[in-house]
């Protein structure tokens, strides 16, 4: 626009000093003739617009220095808010105050003119634009009484933009888009790995970043990358340290249980310790769950949920439980021991409260497995307290009826570990529904 527009008043400025100057000389050199010499030369410069030139009429040269001093003087030209004053105004200054000026759009139909033409553009190309083309007449009118009339063609906009420049200016943008893509897609590439990593993060063990880009992504992916390894290290560390703290105290079990046995004659005290030994190893293996949970070094296989979820109830009907299972979904890559487990505690938990699961099973671009049950239910506050490792309802704080507080953790840690969610809601007809979803 900034060109389209400097260009414009550019050739416009132009167009009136060179028609000016036209128009001032023509003027001068008609002004000494007498009447019949004028009108035979107004007649011959009305059929030949392109002779305009004194010398070329063979008019006499020093009519044109008969002008006042400033007559052909190029003066500054004001922008064009409006162009038949401006043009009357370099006229009149440029002819002296003798001279009576008027500028005035071409009348219908045209009377007979000089045509002045048009400094910037040949005939041929004004009459490309000839529907758009705006005519002014110039009428001066001599000191002795006489009046001469002249003809302007001034183009619509002023100066229409060269092709070259538009294909120059698109060539520009295209160039810019380009190098902005490129420049964009150096910083989001980065971005976007940063963001699958940390994706990944809790889903195995993503390779360490690549430190490329600016100098501020070089930082946050090298941050990244050590964060993820002390993370990495202290799982390990701490899986290590409590499985083997768990599995040690198998030993210890084992001595008590046998010491209880031996106990005779007690039988109502060999019972209660037996319970708490129960209980204990209970705890112990649970807690072994846990940590097998945490170990993501189990490959993913196709698992054809459907089948898993059947083989799971027909264990839990040979104990007499009531299970029931609806539903198909094609296979996905998982973990099946992990999920097995996993499907278990949530089947067994909807069995201890519920006092019966309903399984049901729905494919999509999330494999949803909703397991519903017909029990009290869970408080609302306590919807999210309840995934919390040991931690269990007041309603069930014995061990009988609640269990040791690990089955939901484990649920919820082996659905995370496949990048999926396990969440409860209470159901509006009374019950609970867990439901686990694991994307593709």
């Amino acid at each position: 626009m900034l060109i389209a527009q400097e260009r414009e008043h550019f050739v416009l400025a132009g167009s009136v000093r060179e028609w000016t100057r036209l128009i001032t000389e023509m003027t001068l050199a008609l002004r000494p003739l007498d009447p019949p010499q004028r009108t035979a030369m107004i007649a011959q410069l009305t059929d030949t617009p392109h002779a305009l030139h004194p010398h070329l009429l063979g008019l006499s040269p020093g009519a044109v220095h008969e002008a006042p001093p400033d007559a052909t003087r190029i003066v500054p030209v004001p922008l064009f808010g409006d162009f038949p004053g401006t043009l009357r105004q370099q006229l009149r200054r440029a002819l002296g105050p003798q001279f009576e000026v008027e500028v005035t759009p071409t009348p219908q139909p045209p009377p007979a003119a000089i045509l002045i033409p048009h400094p910037f553009y040949e005939l041929h190309e004004l009459a490309a634009h000839r529907s758009a083309l705006r005519r002014y007449d110039v009428t001066v009118r001599l000191p002795e009484g006489d009046t001469l009339r002249y003809r302007i063609i001034r183009m619509p906009a002023g100066a229409p933009l060269p092709r070259n420049l538009v294909l120059n200016l698109a060539l520009l943008l295209l160039i810019l888009v380009i190098v902005l893509y490129a420049v964009a897609r150096s910083v989001t590439r980065p971005l976007s790995a940063l963001a699958h990593a940390a994706d990944q993060l809790g889903e195995g063990h993503p390779a360490p970043l690549p430190e490329v880009g600016a100098r501020e992504l070089r930082h946050a992916a090298r941050a990244f990358n050590a964060m993820q390894d002390r993370l990495r290290r202290y799982l390990d560390s701490r899986t290590r340290v409590l499985a083997a703290m768990s599995h040690d105290l198998k030993t210890p079990l084992t001595r008590l249980r046998l010491q209880v046995e031996t106990l005779d004659g007690q039988d109502s005290l060999q019972q209660r310790m037996g319970q708490q030994l129960d209980e204990m190893e209970g705890m112990v293996h649970e807690a072994l769950a846990l940590f097998r949970g945490l170990d993501d070094r189990e490959p993913a296989v196709p698992v054809d949920l459907a089948a898993l979820l059947g083989q799971i109830a027909a264990e839990f009907r040979d104990l007499g439980e009531v299970v029931s299972l609806a539903g198909s979904a094609a296979p996905l890559p998982a973990r099946a021991q992990a999920l097995k487990r996993c499907l278990r505690n949530l089947i067994s938990n909807a069995l201890n409260f519920g006092g019966g699961a309903e399984v049901q099973l729905a494919d999509g671009p999330e494999v949803c497995v909703r397991v519903l049950d017909h029990g009290p239910g869970i408080p609302p506050a306590e919807l999210e307290r309840v995934f919390e490792p040991f931690y269990r309802l007041e309603s069930s704080r014995n061990r009988a009826g609640g269990g040791t507080g690990l089955g939901l953790s484990i649920a919820r840690d082996v659905a995370q570990a496949h990048g999926g969610s396990l969440t409860l809601h209470n159901r509006p007809q009374g019950g609970l529904e867990a439901r686990l979803c694991l994307p593709r």
